[in-house]
């Protein structure tokens, strides 16, 4: 009796023992961590507003034009092809089909002729925030209307564009590959659009307005976007503007469990994603370069990710990121870190969409070096595969510039990078969940909207 009584005490006086040794993980001292790690990040509950509101009339004219595929050369691509609402706002591929393709999504198939598109079609949350000051993978775009943009037209860009997002809807219409068309394209089809000279915008803006203008529907929807405008001073930037208002205002989604948490509901996280945040703004470093409330630095960063796809540019068969803009050698093989909102539903990852899962990204994140010499394109599409360049040349081109914020390797547990994950799929909102309410049942041009 009085061995087992004695047993007992040292079973209770271990467990004491073991539970003030691992009292950083109960869940009162989590939060009191987690939130005095959020401090020091300056990380604090934000609305993620939208910028100015918009009208009614305004955002009505930019869902049209976001799904009407007229703004295509051979109207058989529109905006929400690689923004669609059933791919949350992507299109679920790793490299997006444009002009040519057939189909929506993962089941779109490329026109005969045609390549991918050269990186991945991003996500669309959140773009309206004022917050946000740059668009495309390597930085193209960039500025503010009381700075000014920094664009691929130049000075003749249209003024009046009322913000980043606006300026950036002015040009997928005027790519080749995205929605424009191929100069064949103007002796095989009605397109007049890829007639135009490749070095002039304004030529397809302008064209693009005749088209539109030429449709009652988009007549109605102009008068009523914009009253105070006459008729022959409506211009793309017009379009633009609206297709703006309406993404910002449809997609800027704040009711993710981590937006509640920020607010003050300490019940919206499990445990893990609390953990999964502690490593997120600590040892795991993520937030160097995800940080702010957006979740993104807006910066450029070579992280050792393998090159797939056509290449781009002057840098075919490779693509030199942030480089094709500035010329300057450090920014070879540099993108933008993407935003991390919603991106548990958003795969696949990466400018390319090289990779297919978090997991795969984030064990990429800790040891990028090794993740790049031993990366397998085996799930990739065969055509898309192929085109992956494991050649030890390309392999040391990209690790010579690797970005030294990520170039020391960290070492977690399986444990903790399934804590990593939990807090990233914290950020998903449950608005955005189902998006396809979103979806209008037709568009002015009478073409078909849900293919």
């Amino acid at each position: 009796m009085r061995n087992r009584k004695t047993l007992i005490l040292n079973i209770l006086a271990l467990a004491a023992l073991l539970l003030g040794c691992h009292s950083a993980n109960t869940p009162q001292s989590l939060d009191a961590d987690l939130r005095a790690r959020l401090a020091e990040a300056g990380i604090t509950y934000t609305s993620l507003a939208p910028g100015p509101p918009a009208s009614s009339e305004k955002i009505a004219l930019g869902k049209a034009l976001f799904f009407d595929k007229e703004l295509s050369g051979n109207r058989d691509t529109s905006c929400a092809t690689c923004h669609h609402p059933l791919m949350h706002t992507s299109d679920g591929l790793s490299l997006p089909i444009g002009v040519g393709g057939h189909g929506l999504g993962t089941a779109r198939q490329m026109g005969e002729g045609r390549e991918f598109i050269p990186r991945n079609s991003p996500e669309i949350f959140n773009r309206g925030a004022p917050e946000w000051i740059t668009m495309f993978w390597d930085g193209r775009i960039s500025g503010s209307p009381e700075a000014g943009y920094t664009n691929p037209a130049g000075m003749m860009l249209p003024h009046g564009l009322e913000n980043v997002l606006a300026v950036q809807a002015m040009f997928p219409v005027t790519s080749i590959d995205e929605m424009r068309g191929k100069p064949a394209d103007a002796v095989n089809t009605d397109n007049e659009l890829a007639a135009l000279p490749e070095n002039d915008p304004v030529a397809v803006w302008e064209a693009l307005m005749v088209r539109l203008m030429a449709i009652p529907g988009y007549v109605e929807l102009f008068r009523a976007a914009y009253p105070y405008v006459p008729p022959d001073d409506l211009g793309f930037e017009h379009a633009a503007n609206a297709i703006a208002a309406y993404e910002a205002t449809t997609w800027t989604l704040a009711d993710s469990p981590w937006d509640l948490y920020l607010a003050g509901d300490d019940s919206t996280l499990s445990n893990a994603a609390k953990r999964g945040a502690l490593l997120f703004y600590g040892e795991a470093r993520c937030s160097l370069c995800h940080s702010t409330n957006l979740l993104t630095d807006q910066q450029y960063h070579n992280i050792g990710v393998p090159q797939l796809g056509p290449g781009k540019g002057k840098s075919k068969p490779l693509d030199d990121g942030r480089w094709l803009v500035t010329n300057n050698q450090e920014d070879r093989f540099a993108f933008r870190t993407p935003p991390l909102r919603n991106v548990a539903l958003t795969s696949p990852y990466m400018h390319n969409g090289a990779y297919a899962d978090l997991e795969s990204v984030v064990r990429h994140h800790l040891n990028p070096t090794a993740a790049l010499q031993n990366y397998s394109p085996g799930h990739l599409s065969p055509e898309l595969a192929e085109t992956c360049m494991v050649d030890e040349a390309t392999i040391q081109a990209i690790l010579e510039n690797l970005d030294p914020l990520i170039a020391a390797p960290i070492e977690l547990s399986d444990t903790q990078i399934a804590d990593l994950i939990a807090f990233l799929q914290a950020l998903t909102s449950p608005s955005a969940l189902d998006l396809s309410g979103d979806i209008p049942t037709s568009v002015p041009s009478g073409l078909p909207v849900r293919d």
